[in-house]
């Protein structure tokens, strides 16, 4: 498996792996995991580390169209795009996994199917870094947590954050580690003010009660949809030939998205290239 970049963003010690590894875990679709984890990973490589990818959906693989669109539009218009590989696994194929978070990258980023499976709980396991994108609505917040419908405050975790839990668990009897887990809120801009209101109060009051961190996501804008037929990102502007002050914002939400993730990567960056700067 061929691999780009060099090795730790910001933050604490990398994994005793070698590799830090980043898992984007949400059962629910439609919340924005694949395009985050592709933008994710892409700008790790362009601050010069070492990236792999694994898409564990093998049934609808939108992560793995995504790059491999990517690579089919460089090749048509002889455009020297940076390029990442990534690998399809399924059920029954753990060890495949811990082959590629064993491989000589500095970080691997991966992408969990939207439903339950073997192989994504698996993944959550071996997490460092745990992102959880959900649009900012109490029909996604049920994944992670149930509010009394009078006063909107949490009444009980729900089915997700109790799978995270064992999964902490398990991480915690393999080999010691941690996982810091963070809830990215996308799509902020298309709901009223009340509601997100309300989402973000919920949000704050269950991650003291289990433990996560919530940041700002990514907010709806038609230029994600834009961008995934030719396998571009926010990191390629300069081949939008249409770019406008929408992807200026967009680009800057990503910069602050990739620091707020807080990674322990810093020291294996190029010394002028921090990843958060290479979103800017």
């Amino acid at each position: 498996m061929s691999t780009q970049g060099t090795g730790n963003l910001t933050g604490g010690a990398a994994g005793a792996r070698g590799s830090h590894v980043i898992v984007l875990g949400n059962e629910k679709g439609g919340s924005g995991k694949s395009t985050t984890t592709v933008h994710i990973a892409l700008a790790l490589a362009s601050a010069g580390l070492r990236v792999a990818v694994a898409d564990l959906d093998h049934r609808q693989r939108s992560t793995a169209r995504y790059l491999e669109n990517r690579s089919r539009w460089a090749e048509r218009h002889g455009l020297n795009l940076l390029q990442i590989p990534v690998e399809v696994l399924e059920d029954g194929q753990t060890d495949a996994l811990d082959a590629i978070i064993a491989s000589d990258v500095d970080v691997v980023v991966i992408d969990t199917p939207g439903r339950d499976s073997d192989i994504g709980r698996a993944a959550i396991a071996r997490a460092d870094t745990l992102v959880t994108p959900i649009n900012d609505s109490f029909i996604d917040f049920d994944l992670l947590g149930q509010v009394d419908p009078d006063n909107f405050r949490v009444t009980k975790p729900s089915f997700y954050a109790e799978l995270v839990w064992k999964a902490r668990q398990q991480r915690a009897r393999a080999d010691g580690g941690t996982v810091d887990w963070v809830v990215l809120r996308n799509r902020l801009s298309s709901l009223e003010a009340r509601n997100r209101k309300r989402v973000g109060s919920a949000l704050d009051e269950l991650a003291k009660r289990i433990g996560f961190r919530v940041a700002p996501g990514l907010s709806e804008r038609v230029i994600y949809r834009e961008l995934f037929p030719r396998g571009l990102t926010l990191m390629d502007i300069a081949y939008l030939k249409d770019a406008s002050m929408s992807h200026v914002a967009a680009r800057a939400e990503l910069r602050d998205l990739i620091a707020a993730l807080q990674l322990p990567l810093a020291d294996r960056a190029p010394a002028d290239r921090a990843p958060s700067e290479a979103a800017a």
